[in-house]
């Protein structure tokens, strides 16, 4: 497969974000291979960066396979807060618990 980003993967990762519910959070790794793209989670932390130039997603519902926050993404934890989404400490979502069952 093309490692090269294009429009329509862009979207095609969103469109999954989009899914996402309210109260739940998803992992990098789980968009990957919803989009048949198991080895790509990094495209999609890559791709999600950058989301605010293709729209509104909720985008604070992704979380890395541990449940850790996006680097310098300040609002996250807010965000998931204001959704009901516990926390095991100050920058882990208990993803055991919260994790989107898809």
């Amino acid at each position: 497969m093309s490692k090269v980003i294009t429009e329509n993967l862009i979207y095609e990762i969103l469109s999954v974000v989009e899914e996402i519910p309210e109260g739940k959070v998803a992992t990098y790794g789980q968009i990957a291979r919803l989009i048949n793209r198991e080895k790509n989670a990094r495209l999609v932390g890559n791709v999600l960066s950058r989301a605010q130039f293709y729209g509104d997603y909720p985008c604070h519902r992704v979380a890395n396979h541990a449940g850790r926050l996006a680097p310098g993404f300040y609002e996250q934890k807010d965000l998931l807060k204001q959704e009901g989404v516990g926390f095991i400490d100050d920058d882990h979502v208990d993803i055991k618990k919260y994790r989107w069952n898809c």
